[in-house]
């Protein structure tokens, strides 16, 4: 698991499951369909990636395939980060 990856789980945990270490979590799990995320809680999430990792999210890119698995918002992240290096 990445840095990215901890991070994240753990957010989720405090603030989605409030630290309940026996639920199991997956970085491939749905969090949307699990339950564990609602429309409201994207927008704690985007918020919490912005702040954490020093993103900005556009509108357009705050979609499943970048907030719905721990592994795919580490990759988004990742994505992000580089290319703001490149820059």
């Amino acid at each position: 698991m990445t840095s990215i990856d901890q991070r994240v789980t753990n957010f989720i945990r405090e603030n989605f499951l409030f630290s309940d270490q026996a639920t199991p979590l997956s970085p491939t799990d749905s969090l949307m369909e699990a339950g564990l995320i609602d429309s409201t809680g994207v927008l704690e999430l985007v918020a919490f990636l912005e702040q954490e990792f020093g993103i900005v999210m556009a509108d357009a890119e705050i979609v499943p395939a970048n907030l719905d698995t721990i592994a795919g918002i580490a990759a988004y992240v990742a994505g992000k980060q580089s290319a703001a290096k490149a820059a």
